[in-house]
């Protein structure tokens, strides 16, 4: 379920713990982002973080970083013809089923569906 963008974004110009962790999600997606290191970098207790970041944000920790994965695979799948699984494991998801299941979560079709609109065959 997508956030609401204009309390995420609030939220990460208003805080600054909270945009240093944007920054940190922003350059290292692909990698293993954890909610332990992400509560490190806001300076914060791993359960407080959690608890902090839904409350400012509106969303769960991991529900945006999944929101962020996905939104670099929408942009891979336009931009390039690369298969789903190569753009699954590009943009940090560890298999392929978490990924699709995200991906429709999220903008509620399938990857597959989502590359053939953008990049018919």
């Amino acid at each position: 379920m997508p956030s609401n963008p204009s309390k995420l974004h609030a939220a990460f110009v208003y805080y600054q713990r909270l945009r240093r962790v944007r920054d940190y999600v922003a350059q290292n997606y692909s990698d293993g982002v954890s909610l332990k290191r992400a509560a490190q970098i806001a300076s914060l207790e791993e359960k407080y973080f959690s608890a902090y970041f839904r409350q400012k944000t509106g969303i769960r920790f991991k529900e945006w970083v999944a929101e962020v994965r996905i939104t670099h695979a929408r942009a891979m799948m336009k931009s390039r013809n690369y298969n789903i699984t190569e753009i699954a494991f590009a943009v940090g998801f560890r298999d392929l089923r978490t990924f699709e299941r995200a991906f429709k979560r999220h903008t509620g079709m399938t990857p597959r569906a989502f590359k053939n609109t953008v990049r018919p065959s």
